[in-house]
């Protein structure tokens, strides 16, 4: 099997993955997942798509992450490997669709609007 890369996005984060045939290998930025993600949520959201197809440890994962917070990358991370599973086994697509892992979550911060505290706080309005 020769090296199958994707990419996944959320938030203003964005992961590139290179997958390869091996032992269950997941370096993030050369470096390990349990170092690089230290929370088992975050590790948890990582492995989703690979725990709901029953290959974990069957493919090595090289990931260039960068841009965005913990919880953003981690999602991108979930992304781009669902991503990849599907250009490895395209049978796989539907079991991930159905799991909500093949949908890229276009949420995004809005904008803070001039005259206003935030985005959608208003300043107290005073009648008198």
């Amino acid at each position: 099997m020769e090296v199958i890369n994707a990419i996944g996005r959320r938030k203003s984060a964005v992961a590139r993955i290179y997958v390869k045939e091996g032992s269950g290998n997941i370096v993030i930025n050369k470096r390990e997942l349990a170092n690089y993600f230290p929370s088992p949520l975050l590790q948890y959201i990582v492995n989703q798509p690979l725990n709901l197809l029953n290959v974990m440890g069957k493919y090595d994962i090289k990931v260039n992450l960068n841009g965005g917070g913990f919880n953003g990358q981690a999602e991108a991370l979930r992304l781009a490997i669902a991503r990849a599973l599907v250009k490895i086994n395209a049978e796989d697509k539907h079991t991930l669709k159905v799991a909500g892992f093949l949908t890229r979550d276009a949420r995004r911060v809005e904008r803070k609007k001039p005259g206003q505290p935030k985005a959608r706080k208003r300043f107290q309005f005073s009648k008198r």
